[in-house]
């Protein structure tokens, strides 16, 4: 079974700073493009920041500069700093692992695993 997940949520006045974690199962770490989405209740998800197995990073326009996205291979945790918080980032945040697996794993032919998700709060 493939474990996500999130932990470092919290409450931060408006201008802190948080970093969350996310933990996945090391079979499918060190392949996976790994992904933080934001999800306000009844709202569509949205990307937060990603990166590829390669360490290629994208952001969503409203966190560049904010927001750094990183893997440590070593640990298979995945960590999203976020500094500068606003009251427009309050959400859920997940933590998604996807990509296509090599025939004759468990991972084939796709994956896509995500965490329950982890709460931050910026009060305005």
């Amino acid at each position: 079974q493939v474990q996500v997940v999130e932990s470092g949520g919290g409450l931060v006045q408006s201008g802190g700073s948080l970093r969350l974690s996310c933990t996945v199962s090391a079979s499918v770490f060190r392949v996976a493009t790994l992904a933080w989405y934001r999800q306000i209740a009844g709202n569509q998800r949205e990307l937060v920041a990603q990166v590829t197995n390669k360490g290629i990073t994208t952001y969503g326009d409203s966190v560049l500069d904010r927001f750094t996205i990183s893997r440590d291979n070593d640990e298979t945790t995945l960590y999203l700093q976020m500094n500068n918080l606003k009251p427009e980032d309050t959400a859920v945040y997940l933590c998604n692992a996807r990509g296509t697996g090599s025939p004759g794993t468990f991972l084939f032919p796709s994956y896509d695993f995500w965490g329950q998700g982890t709460q931050v709060t910026v009060p305005s």
